[in-house]
């Protein structure tokens, strides 16, 4: 066996993982240039989460991020998690969006491409996949690991052969909750080798407990590659501390040539931009949580729930929500939790409790899904449960993107018209979201405040409790209630009013004849109605963008449009007045 090898994703995973994503460029580029000295295979810093959270939280340019990271790691690779025909978003692109998208990426620094689809449907690879190739770069095939009654480790051995029959530099096990047991790992990774000849690296998040110990089953199974995470930023719902990795294989055949010193230089920086972020971390997202082994949440998307939950002012709801996952899952043919799917199950299973009922409120998203618009389905959908949600639509059989027709030209003509385009990466940040790029194209993004940094060795919890600042506060004027968020009690705005977002109006909290109020918090993505028109009970009046997914709001009986109170763009509340109809 070869010296084992360490992709490190403290800048990308890690983070996304302990704290939603919310590490800026500006902290990571003292540690880029610590972990450029330290000889790892790889860096992951950019993709997954990083790029929505950039332009909707951060006022962080992603492009200009993976520009600044590649100036610093000249010897040691960038690499970029791609979600396959999604990119880095949550639905399927045209090709053309695709192609421009991974020329980008790679002409601004990325250098391994690891693509994966979140139903390990390949034939939503394979365009990504192509585009890789005729950039030159390395491109890191991906399976999504899950465990369920239609996943076999043979199912599994099989894909990792067909990956490599399509050009694959290497190969990755991407287990998203932690899932895989050592014999499992013994048995994935010494199947693979019998049948292909690329490095095969296994990612894990160290969530149910098991992963050292899936870890050192891995090196023995001779895997090349371990992705960790520098310890201030490990364990948890990250991955296993790459220092302790490291250690673990010095003075043997797997030794990984890593000097312990340089870790240390990078582990003491980490170690205080950990503490800038403190605020942000949830205990939930810190402790080993066999649960997962149930309802198989990936790292990334718990301490983005947590953070969602917190939104919806629900977050005792936490244990309801992950026992529904599972039976979203069943209903859906198992898919493996991984982003979209993750964000489109875990969000229905917040609806599905905070509606008080199974499939109340449906998102776009499941609907799509029901419809093929994602891929094949491990298993086979119920015919009955399908016809319940999305009734006589069509179902699609062919390779989703065969449906979309080319829209960069078109995109990039209305993102000039609004004078958004100062390069042509703007156009892709554009496309990929066309409902918060604007704000922040046009510079009217401002970045959100930090919570309080919590002093070292003291609970986040605690701390947060004994400040005892509310989060939002509600005041009536001439008998209309209106919401007021707490952004910040340091800061020179101490509040900010939720409504419209434009500042001509405030949006109605309270009972009003035909009010049709938000269920959630959310911002207003689109409104399809206009003042005094004709709706139908089941009508769709607006949709909102609430926990990365597409809700759309009904109207509840047949009647006109009198009032509409919101505008595109606006923050809501949940049970904020947006539409009336009478």
């Amino acid at each position: 066996m070869t010296k084992l090898y360490i992709t490190d994703t403290t800048l990308r995973d890690a983070h996304q993982s302990l704290l939603a994503t919310r590490m800026r460029t500006e902290d990571m580029i003292g540690l880029a240039s610590a972990m450029e000295r330290a000889g790892f295979w790889s860096v992951e810093a950019w993709g997954g989460a990083t790029f929505d959270t950039c332009i909707r939280y951060l006022n962080d340019d992603p492009w200009e991020r993976l520009h600044d990271l590649k100036t610093i790691f000249v010897k040691t690779p960038i690499q970029m998690l791609l979600r396959g025909q999604n990119l880095v978003g949550y639905k399927h692109y045209p090709d053309d969006v695709v192609d421009k998208f991974i020329a980008a990426a790679a002409k601004n620094g990325v250098d391994v491409f690891r693509v994966f689809d979140a139903l390990n449907d390949i034939r939503n690879m394979r365009r990504s996949m192509t585009a890789v190739q005729n950039e030159g770069k390395h491109l890191q095939g991906t399976i999504s690991y899950t465990t369920s009654p239609v996943h076999s480790t043979e199912e599994f051995i099989d894909m990792a052969e067909e990956l490599c029959s399509l050009g694959c530099n290497s190969l990755c096990i991407k287990d998203m909750a932690g899932l895989i047991m050592p014999e499992a790992v013994r048995a994935l990774i010494t199947g693979i080798k019998r049948r292909v000849d690329i490095p095969v690296d296994l990612h894990m998040h160290a969530t149910s407990g098991t992963a050292p110990m899936s870890y050192q089953a891995a090196i023995e199974a001779g895997a090349d590659i371990l992705d960790t995470a520098m310890s201030p930023f490990a364990g948890g719902t990250s991955q296993p501390a790459t220092e302790s990795i490291v250690s673990s294989v010095i003075g043997t055949k797997r030794d990984t040539g890593i000097s312990l010193s340089v870790l240390r230089d990078i582990k003491t920086l980490a170690a205080t931009v950990r503490c800038k972020y403190s605020g942000l971390i949830d205990p939930i997202s810190l402790r080993i949580d066999s649960d997962v082994l149930i309802y198989q949440l990936p790292g990334g998307m718990i301490s983005n729930l947590v953070s969602q939950l917190k939104e919806q002012g629900a977050l005792e709801k936490m244990d309801d929500v992950l026992a529904e996952i599972p039976v979203i899952r069943k209903d859906l043919g198992y898919p493996p939790l991984v982003t979209p799917t993750s964000q489109i199950v875990g969000t229905q299973a917040v609806f599905n409790v905070l509606m008080g009922g199974r499939y109340k409120t449906v998102t776009t998203e499941v609907r799509d899904y029901l419809k093929g618009m994602y891929g094949r389905s491990p298993a086979p959908l119920d015919g009955a449960f399908v016809q319940s949600i999305i009734g006589d639509a069509e179902r699609i059989c062919c390779r989703p993107a065969d449906t979309l027709g080319p829209i960069y030209d078109k995109m990039k003509d209305d993102a000039a018209g609004q004078g958004l385009i100062k390069k042509e990466e703007d156009v892709l940040t554009y496309i990929l979201y066309p409902a918060i790029a604007p704000a922040f194209l046009k510079g009217e993004k401002k970045a959100e405040h930090l919570p309080r940094a919590v002093p070292a060795g003291a609970d986040a919890a605690l701390v947060q409790a004994d400040i005892g600042i509310p989060h939002s506060l509600e005041f009536e004027i001439d008998g209309e209630v209106f919401k007021v968020r707490i952004l910040s009690v340091e800061g020179e705005s101490v509040a900010a009013a939720e409504g419209s977002g434009s500042g001509k109006r405030q949006t109605p909290h309270g009972d009003i004849a035909g009010g049709v109020k938000s269920s959630i918090q959310g911002m207003v993505l689109d409104i399809r109605v206009q003042m005094g028109q004709r709706v139908s009970a089941g009508d769709i009046l607006l949709v909102l963008e609430a926990m990365k997914m597409e809700n759309p709001v009904v109207s509840p009986v047949d009647g006109t449009v009198t009032e509409i109170f919101v505008e595109n763009g606006a923050v809501v509340q949940s049970g904020d007045v947006l539409v009336v109809v009478k």
